[in-house]
């Protein structure tokens, strides 16, 4: 799985994108970003409040009831405002 973080969660975790090998008991996209707040303080900050993360899954927007697999691409960024 390729995750790729953006904005202020790329600045907390301090990574911009790694593969990522999903674990067996984690099948959605809340789950996904349960178990990523576990990686450490930068991560915890950044997941702290998934009410204000939104996520892409290949490309697709998606609530944090998706299901998720080994190969897919998930993207991690707030909320963005047009102007």
């Amino acid at each position: 799985m390729k995750l790729l973080y953006f904005a202020w969660i790329r600045e907390r975790t301090g990574v911009h994108e790694e593969d990522y090998d999903l674990p067996d008991n984690v099948t959605t996209l809340a789950e996904l970003m349960d178990h990523l707040a576990t990686r450490g303080p930068g991560f915890a900050d950044a997941f702290s409040d998934q009410s204000v993360i939104r996520a892409a899954v290949n490309q697709e927007m998606v609530k944090p009831g998706h299901m998720v697999a080994q190969g897919d691409e998930v993207g991690f960024f707030p909320p963005m405002t047009g102007g």
